[in-house]
């Protein structure tokens, strides 16, 4: 083999998807961008819980818009969701985890819900361990 017939994965242009290339500064810039972002979201939501810049009862609705985004950057950053065609495959799976842990957690609360409902009073539980 030649120098000239032979290339790593990375000169083909195979690369996994979300991937920019085989410019590794690029990529790294991309990710301290991300966690720039990230860190500064999560700055603010301290802020925005700590200090009296918000109104008391809008807090958490500013905590659930920073959080979205939070969820944005990670998504885009991170994990390379973007809405390219090769990335079907991730969004899905991204979707189905999402629904498992609907799913649990919904469950959870329902289950929690109706044993509430089916308890009996204090004072009979307390007549039943006498």
């Amino acid at each position: 083999m030649t120098a000239e017939s032979s290339h790593t994965d990375d000169e083909s242009g195979d690369v996994a998807p979300g991937v920019e290339g085989p410019n590794i500064r690029a990529g790294v810039q991309g990710y301290l961008i991300g966690l720039g972002l990230a860190v500064l979201l999560t700055a603010a939501s301290f802020y925005a819980a700590g200090s009296g810049l918000i109104w008391g009862p809008g807090i958490p609705v500013a905590l659930i818009v920073l959080a979205i985004a939070q969820i944005g950057v990670h998504l885009a950053f991170f994990l390379h969701i973007t809405t390219a065609p090769d990335n079907t495959n991730n969004v899905l799976a991204l979707a189905f985890g999402v629904m498992i842990v609907a799913l649990v957690v919904g469950g959870s609360i329902w289950i929690m819900d109706h044993l509430n409902q089916n308890m009996p009073p204090m004072e009979e539980m307390l007549q039943m361990q006498r």
